[in-house]
């Protein structure tokens, strides 16, 4: 099976064309999906438990009497942890020391504390940092199992201080995945439903008679997902609205192009509209990296979707130089951006826009995705120029406190009374005018 990959260059007149079509993707708003994901809310909304029955047993092939019936009691979880096999096992605990580890940091530095200062006239300003109560994670379980998605989001959540954590996964005709269980119970989730679909965000959000309603939904999901997730924001709060995967590679010409070819392989096997881009200066090395694309591709069981995937959306460019690449980078803002180079770290500092950054040839984008520790939560579609991973702060809400000191009312009041009066808002003027001696 051969490769018939996307070839540009920025010397040519016609790069920037070349790139926008290459770049453009929109998630166009499928009006059926929009339609019967409108339906589902607003059944769910009304009827609770049932609907959630019905579309279960619709959808999943799994019927029950009662809701509670698709509960797992959280005391189970731990033996499927104690049923895996000893390597996935212990591939499992070490992926979630080292994803809780880093998020434990992540807290400790990422402003995740309450604070608080007294000015000289004994007026305190400060902010209280608080852990959501309550948060609902989505595990995708319809074509494929998800383990390191559920470390991911619900260790996260468990660090940050979140009282309960409510996991909703779907399981077609009633099949369990171990490992995805095992990983609930290392993440400290508190309960578990075998519900999936837009009818498990609406059960989330709304709360049923089973369910409790949550304050953030997080975590990916299909088209359907998606989407109930955009329409239920408000309501609750989401993480973000997740686009195809996609890996961008900065590389100098001096890592083995084998290690290339797969890491570009790692992101288009997720699906056909993943995408996988190549920036580099050399055009021999270009040249190795495709070949060897088209020698590995064969010994792949995704082999299609891979094709698919690269010769739909892929690309292999020729750039003038690295710092070319850093700036293509920025305009692409990836989701996953490896730096394979001998000093990765000389053009990091060149690198405004990407969801994680791999530096070094040895950084392949896939132990991020499992257990380096950092989350696999990144934004998509160019949306790293103003999102971040998904982190401990994610699942954190700060107030503000004021404790204003009788001399403190004094100078303040004043000054609010001034801008009030100027606002024409009287009654704020004589509130602030109120408290002056």
């Amino acid at each position: 099976m051969s490769l018939k990959l996307r070839r540009l260059d920025t010397h040519a007149s016609d790069f920037k064309v070349a790139l926008r079509a290459l770049l453009a993707f929109q998630a166009d708003e499928d009006e059926a999906i929009e339609r019967a994901v409108a339906d589902i809310l607003a059944d769910v909304k009304h009827r609770g438990d049932a609907a959630v029955l019905d579309y279960t047993k619709r959808f999943d092939r799994l019927e029950a009497a009662h809701l509670s019936a698709l509960e797992i009691d959280a005391t189970q979880l731990e033996h499927f942890l104690l049923g895996l096999e000893p390597k996935p096992r212990a591939a499992l605990e070490a992926a979630a020391r080292r994803i809780r580890a880093y998020h434990e940091k992540q807290k400790i530095e990422s402003g995740s504390h309450s604070w608080q200062y007294v000015e000289a006239d004994g007026t305190v300003l400060g902010q209280q940092v608080l852990p959501l109560e309550r948060v609902g994670i989505y595990v995708p379980g319809g074509k494929a199992a998800y383990p390191s998605s559920v470390l991911m989001n619900a260790l996260a959540a468990q660090v940050a201080g979140v009282r309960e954590i409510m996991m909703v996964v779907p399981t077609p005709d009633g099949v369990q995945n171990p490992l995805v269980m095992a990983a609930a119970h290392l993440s400290g989730v508190s309960r578990i439903w075998t519900i999936g679909g837009a009818q498990a965000i609406a059960a989330l959000a709304y709360g049923t008679e089973t369910v409790p309603a949550v304050d953030k939904i997080v975590g990916p999901g299909n088209a359907y997902v998606a989407a109930a997730k955009r329409r239920v924001f408000g309501t609750v709060g989401i993480d973000m609205i997740a686009g195809p995967s996609e890996i961008l590679i900065l590389c100098d010409g001096t890592t083995d192009p084998n290690w290339v070819a797969l890491d570009l392989f790692s992101q288009a096997e997720h699906d056909e509209l993943a995408q996988a881009i190549l920036l580099c200066p050399q055009a021999e090395f270009i040249e190795q990296v495709a070949q060897a694309m088209n020698r590995l591709l064969a010994g792949l069981p995704r082999q299609a979707v891979i094709k698919q995937s690269l010769e739909k959306r892929g690309a292999l460019i020729k750039v003038r130089d690295m710092a070319e690449a850093c700036s293509l980078a920025n305009e692409i803002a990836p989701e996953h951006l490896e730096i394979s180079a001998l000093e990765p770290r000389r053009w990091l500092p060149q690198i405004r826009h990407a969801g994680a950054i791999f530096l070094g040839p040895y950084s392949s984008e896939s132990l991020g995705d499992y257990c380096a520790g950092p989350n696999h939560v990144l934004p998509t579609a160019r949306t790293a120029r103003f999102s971040s991973p998904l982190g401990v702060y994610d699942f954190i809400k700060r107030s503000s406190l004021i404790e204003v000191s009788e001399q403190g009312a004094q100078t303040l009041g004043r000054i609010a009374a001034e801008l009030a009066e100027g606002e024409g808002l009287q009654a704020h003027a004589q509130s602030a005018r109120g408290r002056i001696r």
